[in-house]
C-alpha cells in the first residue's frame, strides 16, 4: 500500500508538471497585443539568460520610473530622440524600443547596434558600478534586474524583434 501511495503521489505530481507545460505553451502561443499597433509582427526573437536576477523591490512602479528616466535623458539632448523606449504589460513587465524616424536603423544588425551602445551606457551608470559588475552585464542583464521579461525592438516598419529574458 505504502508502494501505491507513493506511485499515486509521483503520478499526481506529473500530471501537475504536464498541466503547466500546457498553460506555459498557451501563454507563449497567446498573440502578442502590442504587435500591429506600437510595431509591426514579430519577425525574429532570441532567448537571453540573464547574468542578473531581478531586485526584489523590482515592481511596475519601478519599471516605470527607469522607463521615464531614459526618456529623460533621450529628451535633454539638443536633437530630437531617433527612438522611443517605452513599458507595457499589465505589470509595465515589457520593454519596447522604436524607431522614431526612417533609417534610424533598417536592419536587425543595426538594432543591435544600438543595443550595444544602450550596454555600454549602463555600464558606465552608478547601479552597475556599486555592483561592481559594469565589466560583466550587459543591458539585458539590467532590464532583467528591474524586472523586465521582454524586450521587443524594431525600425516601426519593416521587423521587430524580441529578446526574451529569462
Amino acid at each position: 500500500m505504502l508502494n501505491f501511495a507513493r506511485g499515486s503521489a509521483a503520478l499526481f505530481a506529473a500530471a501537475i508538471m504536464i498541466a503547466s507545460l500546457g498553460v506555459a505553451s498557451a501563454e507563449e502561443a497567446a498573440p502578442d497585443r502590442h504587435a500591429g499597433y506600437y510595431y509591426p509582427p514579430i519577425t525574429s526573437s532570441e532567448t537571453y539568460e540573464a547574468r542578473a536576477v531581478a531586485m526584489a523591490d523590482a515592481e511596475r512602479s519601478q519599471r516605470i520610473k527607469f522607463i521615464n528616466n531614459l526618456t529623460e535623458q533621450l529628451l535633454s539632448r539638443p536633437y530630437a530622440p531617433e527612438y522611443a523606449i517605452f513599458a507595457k504589460g499589465d505589470e509595465a513587465q515589457k520593454m519596447i524600443i522604436v524607431a522614431r524616424r526612417p533609417a534610424t536603423f533598417t536592419t536587425l544588425y543595426q538594432a543591435r547596434a544600438l543595443l550595444a551602445t544602450l550596454t555600454a551606457v549602463s555600464r558606465s551608470s552608478r547601479l552597475f558600478n556599486e555592483f561592481g559588475v559594469q565589466e560583466y552585464f550587459t543591458f539585458f542583464d539590467l532590464a532583467k534586474l528591474f524586472g523586465f521579461v521582454r524586450i521587443t525592438i524594431s525600425d516601426g516598419d519593416t521587423f521587430s524583434h524580441q529578446i526574451n529574458l529569462e
